[in-house]
Formats: C-alpha cells, structure tokens, sequence
C-alpha cells in the first residue's frame, strides 16, 4: 500500500509540473534594427575601401592624400584626410553602441539584433566579447559581401541558429553594373524560438537614396523572392535599413507595393514615432529603418507583433542632437552614437484555435 500511494503520488506531482509547465507560454521575443553606422578596424584591408578609417599617423603618405584628393564629395574627402580612426576611437564607438543597444531588456539588449555598417566579423566580435559581454550574444553572424568599402549587414543574437546562414547577394540588372559596389546582400539566417518555432530572418541594407529608385525596387524585390523560398511553417522577419525616404514613399507608393501585401511593417505599430533618420536638407523624417514581419503558417503556435512593443530606442543621450534628431557619430569629439536611430518590437506567440 505504501508504495502504491508513493508511486500515486510521484505521478500526480510529475502531472501537476507538466500541467503547469505546459500553462506557461513561452516569453517574448525582442528584435532590433540597428544601422550602427560605420564600425571599422583601423586595420587597412586589401581589396576594400577603407582608407578614411584608419589613425592620423597612417594617413600622413603623400599616396594616400592624393587618393583622398580624388574624392569629390568634400565632407567624404576631409574624413578621409583628417580623421584620426585611432584605438581609442574605436572602443567609444564599440561602448557609445553597447550603451543604445542596452536600453532593451533591462540592460540585456534584445535576443536578435540585425546590424548594418559593420565592417568585418572580427570588429563585431570586439563589441560582443567586449562591451556586451554581459548579455549574453552567441558568436556573431556575418558572411562577408562585396561592398567596396567592406561593409556588412550582420546578427547578434541569443537565440540558437537552427543550421547555417546565407548571404543572397542583389544582382542588378546590366544598366546598373557600375553601382553594383554600392550593394549588400541579404543575410539570411534560422533561429529557434523558446517553443520550438523557427523564426527566418533577413537583414538588409538597400541601396542608399542617393541611387536611382530603380535600385530599390529591385531589392525589395529581391527580398520578396528570397522570403517565397522560405517554409511556410517559417515566422519571418526583415530587419534593417531599407532606404526608402519618406518622400520617395509618397512619391512612389513602395511600401503598398512591395511590403505591405505581404508583411506587418514596425512604423504602422508606432503612434508616436516620427522616423529613425533625419534629413537636414529636405527638413524631412524617415522610416529609413523597419522591421517586416510574416507569421508561419505551420500547426505549431504562430508568433506576433505585440502591438505596444514597437519604439525608437533613442533614449541614450549620446544618441540624440540638441535638435532632438540623430547624433552622428564625432571620433574628435567622442559625441553622439549613429545617424540612425534604432527600431524595436516584440514578437509573443499566439495559440492557434
């Protein structure tokens, strides 16, 4: 009798934690769209453009003022003649960036990160070992691409990759060969959610504004063809820096066009928010960087927006200007952090009825 009743009551215990465990819905997952603008090594590296970003003492050739002298943009051109991408440089940068990406989850930062302007896995690695050693990022994700100034998108994340990442690299038609350095491709790459669920995700940095709208179009396009390829049980999210102007959207209608039909889109979730980038010249905001979201279409729990999550994580001081716009990031100075301020949401699983 008495190991009958002990037996009893081993399963009932064993049922109650079971029952209680399976009560308790998996947490929330945060994700952030970071342009971090310009994150380099001071290291020059064959085959890439990065002269500006090296130290002062390493500029002083008479080679390489006159390839800085062939610049035509003169802010460009100044940079690369007089900035002093030094050592200590690099670690206020690396902690001005740790700073804004902390302001989520209590200090931790979000579980996945989509980074864009990093120049090389190794500077990154810096960042994650170094000033968010505390948060727990697992090796971070980046495949090099064929920018000519060696920038990369890339990931950090908490969360476990379910196999390899892939870089999709933009194909431009002939017309546009000659910009075609001026292109990332789409990191792609399949974490596991708490419960199990696969989420794919892309970060992207479409051609800047400066190009043709064509260009655009061609990546959201490719972003759309990319995505198709995906399971469908997959949840999916695009994250990162689109390069579409507030005014080119209401020009060309290519959110309606390319994203909405097919995605949830971060700024249609946030009341109060008036851009992630501002631009002096036309006086104008932008949603320049977003976040897209697709549910799965599997058996399993689908995941969600939660709809008061969204926000422009600008509350570090370094980030903001006295004109309450982004603070571009001054090496001399050692002020401000980006001139994109980053978006973050929540996805929170849903049970399906």
């Amino acid at each position: 009798m008495k190991t009958t009743n002990l037996t009893a009551g081993i399963l009932l215990t064993a049922f109650a934690v079971s029952a209680c465990t399976e009560s308790i819905p998996p947490p929330p997952v945060t994700v952030m769209a970071f342009n971090v603008q310009n994150v380099f090594d001071n290291i020059d590296a064959p085959g890439k453009d990065d002269k500006a970003y090296l130290p002062i003492g390493e500029k002083q050739a008479e080679a390489h003022i006159a390839e800085c002298n062939t610049i035509p943009v003169e802010s460009w051109r100044d940079e690369c003649l007089n900035l002093d991408w030094s050592d200590e440089a690099i670690d206020h940068k690396l902690a001005v960036i740790a700073a804004t990406i902390q302001q989520v989850n209590n200090g931790r930062g979000p579980d996945i990160i989509a980074l864009q302007e990093v120049e090389n896995v190794d500077i990154l690695e810096r960042l994650r070992t170094g000033y968010l050693a505390d948060s727990g990022y697992l090796p971070a994700v980046l495949l090099e691409g064929t920018d000519v100034r060696g920038m990369d998108v890339a990931f950090l994340t908490r969360l476990p990759l379910s196999g390899p990442p892939t870089l999709h690299a933009l194909h431009l038609p002939d017309d546009y060969a000659e910009r075609a350095g001026d292109t990332r491709g789409l990191l792609e790459a399949t974490f596991e959610l708490p419960d199990g669920s696969l989420l794919t995700g892309f970060s992207v940095h479409f051609p800047a504004p400066f190009h043709p709208t064509e260009m655009r179009e061609f990546a959201y396009e490719h972003l759309n063809a990319v995505r198709g390829k995906v399971p469908p049980g997959h949840n999916v999210f695009a994250a990162g820096d689109f390069n579409t102007t507030s005014i080119e959207n209401e020009r060309e209608g290519m959110l309606e066009r390319f994203v909405r039909p097919g995605w949830l889109v971060s700024n249609d979730y946030c009341d109060n928010c008036v851009g992630t980038q501002y631009y002096a010249r036309d006086d104008s905001w932008s949603f320049l960087d977003m976040i897209l979201f697709s549910p799965g279409r599997g058996e399993k729990t689908t995941w969600q927006i939660r709809a008061d999550s969204v926000q422009i994580a600008n509350r570090n001081i370094d980030q903001t200007a006295k004109d309450n716009t982004p603070q571009r990031y001054n090496a001399a100075a050692q002020t401000g952090v980006s001139d994109h301020w980053p978006v973050v949401v929540s996805i929170e699983p849903l049970e399906k009825q």
